[in-house]
């Protein structure tokens, strides 16, 4: 019989190096979209409502801004009611209806902003919604136009 030779087998390292770059790269960019938010909006004083820490909501969340100027955007991205409304019914078909939405409004815009929101959100099958609002400013803090 013959004998084998045992070699020192080589693995290739360089798919998994790839791999693990592309997850990097994945992650870095989820995260930038989920934490992306409009900075121009100035949230009103709401030192009553109860206090959320980012770490307390759930994945499933979702959060609208509405600046000064009418302008409603989902992580950064300018969007309108019906756009709203197709990602709302998309969330529901994966989440179900009992997720959180969260209107980030600026204290200057006009109702009729945060009325197309809402109306999105229902027209999307979701009514649990809940404004954002600053506990405590920081100090030096005015609260100006």
């Amino acid at each position: 019989m013959a004998t084998k030779t045992h070699e020192n087998p080589e693995l290739d390292m360089t798919p998994m190096i790839d791999v693990v770059f592309e997850l990097i790269i994945f992650f870095v960019v989820t995260l930038k979209m989920a934490t992306d938010k409009d900075e121009s909006v100035r949230l009103e004083d709401g030192k009553h409502g109860i206090i959320l820490t980012p770490e307390e909501l759930p994945p499933s969340h979702i959060t609208i801004d509405i600046a000064k100027n009418g302008r409603i955007s989902m992580a950064n991205v300018t969007m309108h009611g019906p756009e709203i409304t197709q990602k709302i019914r998309q969330r529901v078909g994966k989440w179900g209806t009992d997720f959180p939405v969260l209107i980030r409004a600026d204290w200057r815009c006009k109702h009729a902003a945060v009325a197309e929101v809402m109306n999105a959100c229902t027209a999307g099958g979701v009514w649990k919604i809940s404004f954002v609002a600053v506990q405590e400013r920081k100090s030096g803090q005015k609260k100006t136009d």
